[in-house]
């Protein structure tokens, strides 16, 4: 490409909507364009370089023996009310109706779309495994769009679906899966980590994983073992409980002296956050209960994690085989403690408890009275509450050991990649879409659920590939391998040389981008800053004399004399960069 032919407007200043750096830069290099909060246009750059992200995951996914499909982004609304999600969902699912009133819905996902296609096409065991996948657009009507291509509310992804016979096949497919998402975020050369995760919206029946591009912007959090291979999202990270020792039950003389007192009342007029309480009774976070009330599928509980903790409320949603779990009102609050939010606590409460592992092991705590600007000292769990439901109920923290191994648990920021599931028979059951098996049964088929967000990959590779001054793509998804730049196209010797090297580096299947314009110097530089290519190639000087200066991924600026030298180099890195990692 010609950069004077280039759709390719840049921006010199760092567009004030943008907070993620992914997103200033490409708004800057003119990779993309806002149509709508949340919508966003792929101008030439960008769309090459979703077009080489594209292009990596197919060739991966034909590899692993998945077969390309295309289903449409309307879909009748009475699928997703037969499998049970058009109502769990929620406002997320963007809905309509045509003009002859039949309700559709656009597509967040195709689970229901192809579990109809099964039911139809794939009626015997002998026709299994299926495994088909599809790259599309896709939408859901998120609250608050941001970081441009990182949370938007219409995106591009590549959803894949299979379908076995029994669980030992799908468990099969899935290890192929999970090994073809290895081999493609390696290609793209990122930086991420494969963790054990919650399967949320998409539901299931088996284990699920996410894979997550490390990074500061990231909206999840990464948990994994400094020691060993242990990684979850901090939704599903386990960690080894270890009382804190100033409330453990190691002394049975003090906790029957603790038990034997009547819990005493504290005056606390206004005070309702953890810090505020601490502060208020001279007493540490470690031995203040905090009691919060959830609504979890309409049924109230409440759910006590030690002062200094967090509650983990998908840890909660699973332990109570809910479909929503959500901290209930104010006015519910009130009606069913009698106090305001910050005074509930254990004590004659009339709802399920679900205490926290640590709180099990606490004695003479301070807790929530149930009364207005009233606490209690001295409550102690399993003699002024029940401990019937107890568990895992808190987030993981700084400081927690490791589940496998007992080593100090580490914390990333990352950013969500894909995701693979375990669906089993959730969707094949709900559908009914079944085969007939070797015995002439009929068998809802077991299934899986494997998907990237395209564009998602996208900004996070932009992410990870920022320096202070460049935007330096991996040469597998570059939108060019080499820009050449010649610093005046005036100068007769340095245009013939550089037009030598953009028709031999063509002609040999290398994405060149030539800066033909005639612009200063500056304007080239701070535009190829933008543009992205990992091989820069400045043609100055030295052009009668058939020397450039060579700028790579490094930021070294050398100085190649041997043009045949050069463009030997530039093959070979292109070539590698064509090949998955175990193929090099």
């Amino acid at each position: 490409m010609r950069q004077s032919k280039l759709l390719m407007s840049t921006l010199r200043e760092v567009p004030a909507e943008a907070e993620a750096r992914s997103h200033q830069w490409m708004l800057r290099g003119g990779y993309i364009r806002q149509a709508a909060s949340g919508i966003y246009s792929f101008l030439p750059l960008g769309y090459k370089v979703l077009r080489k992200i594209e292009c990596i995951i197919r060739e991966e996914m034909d590899a692993a023996g998945a077969q390309e499909l295309h289903m449409p982004a309307m879909q009748p609304a009475e699928l997703w009310k037969a499998s049970g999600r058009y109502e769990l969902y929620g406002p997320e699912l963007m809905r309509m109706h045509d003009r002859h009133e039949r309700e559709f819905a656009l597509g967040p996902t195709h689970e229901e779309v192809v579990v109809s296609i099964a039911r139809q096409e794939i009626s015997s065991y002998r026709q299994l495994p299926v495994n088909v996948y599809q790259i599309q657009t896709k939408f859901r009507d998120e609250r608050r769009p941001r970081f441009g291509l990182l949370r938007g509310r219409e995106f591009l992804m590549k959803d894949a679906y299979s379908f076995d016979r029994d669980w030992e096949g799908l468990d099969v497919v899935y290890r192929q899966m999970f090994a073809a998402y290895e081999r493609i975020f390696q290609r793209m050369g990122l930086e991420f980590r494969a963790v054990e995760a919650d399967s949320g919206a998409i539901g299931g029946q088996g284990e699920t994983h996410e894979f997550m591009a490390l990074a500061e912007i990231g909206e999840d959090t990464v948990v994994s073992c400094s020691a060993c291979s242990y990684a979850a999202n901090l939704e599903r990270a386990g960690f080894r409980v270890k009382a804190c020792a100033s409330d453990a039950k190691a002394d049975p003389e003090q906790h029957a002296e603790e038990a034997a007192l009547e819990p005493e009342q504290v005056y606390t007029p206004g005070i309702k956050t953890i810090t505020e309480l601490a502060d208020f009774l001279d007493v540490p976070p470690v031995k203040i209960i905090k009691t919060l009330i959830y609504e979890a599928d309409g049924q109230l509980v409440a759910v006590l994690v030690r002062g200094d903790r967090e509650v983990n409320e998908v840890k909660v949603k699973n332990d109570l085989q809910a479909e929503h779990v959500a901290l209930a009102s104010p006015e519910t609050v009130l009606a069913v403690t009698g106090a305001e939010i910050g005074f509930a606590g254990p004590a004659g409460l009339v709802l399920p408890i679900l205490a926290d592992k640590e709180v099990a092991e606490m004695t003479a705590a301070v807790a929530g009275a149930n009364l207005l600007d009233t606490h209690v000292r001295g409550i102690v769990p399993g003699i002024h509450f029940s401990l019937e439901q107890t568990g895992d109920f808190r987030n993981a923290e700084p400081g927690d050991k490791c589940l496998l191994c007992g080593s100090e648990l580490e914390f990333h920021r990352g950013i969500e990649l894909g995701h693979v599931f375990k669906l089993g028979t959730k969707y094949s059951a709900a559908l009914d879409a079944t085969f007939v098996d070797q015995d002439g049964q009929q068998k809802p088929f077991v299934m899986g659920c494997y998907g990237i967000g395209v564009s998602r990959v996208m900004a996070a590779v932009a992410e990870q590939s920022i320096t202070e001054e460049r935007l330096i793509w991996p040469l597998s998804i570059a939108p060019f391998h080499v820009h050449i730049i010649p610093i005046s196209m005036k100068d007769d010797a340095q245009r013939e040389l550089s037009e030598q090297l953009y028709v031999q580096m063509t002609q040999a299947g290398i994405d060149v981008l030539l800066d033909d314009r005639e612009e200063r110097a500056g304007v080239k530089f701070k535009d190829a800053d933008l543009a992205g290519a990992p091989m820069v190639i400045i043609v100055g000087r030295g052009a009668g004399d058939q020397e450039v200066e060579w700028l790579g991924r490094e930021g070294v600026k050398e100085s190649i004399t041997s043009i045949e030298a050069l463009e030997r180099a530039v093959l070979a890195v292109k070539g590698l960069a064509a090949m998955a990692p175990e193929r090099k």
